[in-house]
């Protein structure tokens, strides 16, 4: 890996790691159905589904948005220009993770099929250790005592 402080990750990691998740919920939804709950709480999952897809696309808009405001990378495997704070910063140290994971849950709460629900959990987990974790590093390497003093105020997921 290229010097903390230049950069995270020489790969973009967590695009691809919910990707795979997906692909991998969908393939085993077909090939290995779990069962799911019975109506009407499967309604009532449903519908929990379309709220988190919609809060999901939100934070994740609005993260992009806030990101794209203060001059600073989105791609995971840059290096960061500036620490963000505002905006969904100011409620979770990584609000686009956290979309994403709020995704696939919704996705699998949509969709009935239950392999969604571990492999965003599981997916949560890999990014973290293979994104967050560095992330945070390579933050604290930019940006010292202003990261330390975020990261102290906001947590990492919620």
């Amino acid at each position: 890996m290229s010097d903390v402080s230049d950069r995270p990750n020489r790969f973009p990691w967590p695009p691809v790691i919910y990707c795979v998740a997906i692909a991998i919920a969908i393939v085993l939804g077909f090939a290995v159905p779990l069962p799911w709950v019975p109506s009407p709480v499967s309604d009532l999952l449903f519908a929990f589904g379309w709220l988190l897809v919609v809060g999901a696309l939100g934070i994740d808009i609005g993260a992009m948005r806030t990101m794209a405001r203060h001059r600073t990378t989105i791609l995971p495997h840059r290096g960061s220009a500036h620490l963000v704070t505002d905006g969904p910063f100011s409620f979770t140290r990584n609000p686009i993770y956290l979309g994403n994971t709020m995704l696939t849950l919704g996705v699998g709460l949509i969709s009935g099929i239950a392999w969604f629900l571990p492999l965003a959990l599981i997916a949560a987990f890999v990014t973290q250790k293979l994104a967050i974790e560095r992330e945070e590093r390579h933050l604290y390497a930019r940006f010292g005592k202003r990261f330390r003093d975020y990261a102290k105020r906001v947590r990492r997921w919620i």
